[in-house]
């Protein structure tokens, strides 16, 4: 598959504040857990804080994910995505790909282009 075809199946719809997708998720197949977007972060993983602090965070910076935060990559990062030792390099990465497709869509008005 080349570079180009790999970047065009990522679904930006499906992808979670930290930059995963829970399609093929098993818990969220089986219905133990509704998914991250689909929950607004109050999934069963983080019941004890309430809501998944990588969500809110997004949230709170108006991003749909941390690569396209204003802040990325701050302090936080690697350890509050601790189960992804490659999380920066995953998430810049994904921001590329956001912005070259948001270029090809002539989707330039958006601020996640900058």
């Amino acid at each position: 598959m080349s570079r180009r075809n790999s970047q065009q199946s990522v679904d930006f719809e499906t992808i979670t504040a930290c930059g995963e997708s829970c399609v093929s998720c098993p818990k969220k197949a089986k219905g133990i857990c509704p998914g991250c977007l689909e929950a607004d972060g109050y999934v069963p993983e983080w019941k004890d804080s309430g809501r998944c602090r990588v969500h809110a965070c997004t949230r709170e910076h108006n991003a749909p994910f941390c690569g396209l935060c204003e802040n990325f990559p701050c302090s936080q990062l690697t350890s509050v995505i601790h189960w992804n030792p490659n999380i920066v390099s995953h998430m810049e990465g994904l921001a590329k790909q956001w912005k070259e497709r948001r270029l090809e869509l002539g989707d330039t008005d958006k601020e996640e282009t900058q």
